[in-house]
């Protein structure tokens, strides 16, 4: 059974990902086939910690987008359909939203919103992405807002997205969506699943003070 699964999605993610080769190469679609080949862990959480600064602003100006939850864990079962709307929706996000620094859009240091105006930085990437998913009806405690010290040390956001394949991360830095161990970033914090307003750490215990450089 494992082995038709896992044969099945092989063949489904390489004809999903044959409309992006022109856009990401031959080689970073093999490597999407294989990261969807392979079985995966999910990450480790650890104590519960702060709630980024930014978020909890968000929430004082979206408290329908927020809340206590449903207090539930749970992992998506990836298929190849579910995939290729994951796959979708982070296409569309990082390509209709361009990137722009909270102090060039607003002239302030951190703020976590909604990039309606078509444009935005890392968190509002993830804000999006994260309530399309869920308006397709993605399980909201398997989409994790999650906060990452990226290649350059600096504080960044991305989504991540529990299934039973492993954690998976949609990243506006990155065209492809990758298991988290294959990011190379250091994992800061994230929500509690199914208590957003709730978040634990991930191990680098030295959270960024802002994470919307980029």
């Amino acid at each position: 059974m494992k082995k038709r699964l896992e044969r099945a999605l092989l063949a489904a993610t390489v004809a999903i990902m044959a409309v992006a080769v022109s856009v990401a190469g031959p080689a970073q679609a093999e490597d999407q086939v294989a990261m969807l080949s392979s079985f995966a862990s999910n990450m480790e959480v650890g104590a519960g910690t702060s709630t980024p600064i930014g978020y909890a602003r968000f929430c004082e100006a979206n408290p329908g987008d927020c809340g206590n939850g449903n207090h539930r864990g749970g992992k998506v079962a990836l298929s190849e359909a579910n995939f290729a709307q994951l796959a979708k929706v982070n296409d569309e996000v990082n390509t209709r939203v361009q990137p722009l620094t909270d102090m060039e859009h607003f002239g302030e240091v951190e703020r976590w919103t909604y990039p309606d105006d078509g444009y935005g930085d890392c968190e509002d990437y993830v804000l999006e992405k994260r309530r399309v998913l869920i308006g397709l009806g993605w399980p909201a405690e398997t989409l994790l807002i999650t906060v990452v010290r990226d290649h350059k040390g600096d504080g960044h956001s991305v989504l991540t997205v529990i299934t039973d394949r492993g954690d998976l991360v949609l990243d506006n830095q990155e065209l492809r969506i990758q298991l988290w161990h294959e990011t190379g970033y250091r994992f800061v914090k994230r929500q509690a699943q199914g208590r957003p307003d709730q978040w634990v750490s991930l191990g680098d215990v030295l959270a960024p003070a802002t994470v919307g450089r980029n």
